[in-house]
């Protein structure tokens, strides 16, 4: 699959100083920046310092808060150095994307405190687009990005928002910057990096609209799997968290994770929620393994992980899951992780686990 990396960034920079070239002779500083309340020249400077600490961020491995420091200008830069000034904070960026290896995870705020490499690209390519259209309307200049960009940003930051008729607008849209047919304005907005639940030896990594794609289609999600994998289980779950994306009743936090070990950073397995929780706070799970990677205690080790986390929430108040008859190994997971056995159909044994609230 194509992974949002640093020739998107480099591409997202190259479209804005393109655009923005023309106009460095007026003044930034005069002109507000379409519906902010920064002009052109606070809104580029910021451009270039979220690019810099994005790209600080992840090559330093900041985990508790942004690398300490920020970006000045030279007193008397004018606006052709402040566009060279964001050439090179994106080119920063992508180099530090394309060399972090693909678990490494660094400290971004929204929504789960981290972010992995793919996480800050989106991020820098999102800055970049809609800054640069702030900066465009404010100029009164056009400036439109491809639809590949600005979907590549929605698949990784807003899995929680349903396709529009096109990427571009349905990211303005999202973003407060513009409408939607039959849908209400936004009015306050947040993106969305996937969340990552660690065990033991795993770790236990969400699955964006993009990478279930890619494993519907036969893919490998972009994770790198053991011998076997991914197991069907796994792409029919990545089938039904796209169907909910699809459909605009995706919640990305109650997805599919990949189960990725620690030691080599391979993928050994699904696991995940059937759909959000209902009204009484109840959630069906499911799981499976790649051949190699049974019988080492990985199942029961992800499942305790993803039930603690899942049983934390106030919206959850039990998990439950139902096992073919015949396949003991899953049923020996599930009691293992502390579920109990509560009812018996034609599906075959059905587990609970229940809050202690």
């Amino acid at each position: 699959m194509r992974e949002t990396g640093g020739d998107q960034v480099e591409e997202a920079v190259a479209g804005c100083v393109a655009a923005l070239r023309p106009t460095v002779a007026r003044d930034w500083a005069e002109v507000r920046a379409g519906g902010l309340d920064w002009n052109c020249h606070e809104t580029a400077v910021h451009v270039a310092d979220d690019l810099l600490a994005y790209a600080a961020n992840l090559a330093g491995r900041a985990q508790d808060a942004y690398v300490p420091f920020e970006l000045k200008l030279d007193d008397g830069t004018d606006n052709s150095g402040l566009l060279h000034v964001i050439e090179t904070t994106g080119a920063l960026l992508a180099a530090a994307v394309r060399t972090a290896p693909p678990g490494v995870r660094a400290f971004h705020p929204y929504p789960f405190r981290s972010a992995d490499r793919t996480g800050f690209a989106a991020m820098g390519i999102a800055e970049v687009l809609l800054h640069t259209h702030d900066m465009a309307a404010g100029l009164d200049i056009a400036y439109r990005p491809s639809e590949e960009l600005a979907a590549s940003v929605l698949e990784v930051l807003f899995p929680h928002v349903q396709p529009g008729p096109t990427p571009w607008a349905t990211l303005l849209w999202a973003t407060g910057r513009g409408e939607l047919p039959g849908r209400a304005p936004v009015t306050g907005w947040r993106w969305h990096n996937n969340l990552v639940i660690a065990a033991d030896r795993l770790d236990l990594v969400g699955i964006r609209p993009a990478e279930a794609r890619d494993l519907r289609l036969g893919g490998d999600g972009g994770f790198e799997w053991t011998e076997g994998g991914p197991y069907e289980g796994t792409r029919d779950a990545a089938g039904f968290l796209l169907k909910a994306y699809e459909g605009g009743v995706h919640r990305p936090e109650f997805g599919v994770f990949a189960l990725v070990r620690r030691e080599d950073g391979r993928a050994v397995g699904g696991m995940g929620f059937h759909a959000a929780p209902d009204e009484e706070g109840r959630v069906e799970i499911g799981y499976d393994l790649t051949e190699p990677a049974r019988g080492h205690g990985y199942a029961t080790e992800a499942l305790r992980a993803l039930a603690g986390w899942a049983l934390s929430r106030l919206d959850v108040t039990s998990l439950f899951a139902t096992v073919e008859p015949g396949n003991a190994p899953s049923q020996a997971v599930l009691t293992r992780a502390g579920f109990t056995r509560v009812s018996e159909d034609g599906e075959g044994p059905a587990f609970e686990l229940r809050t202690a609230r």
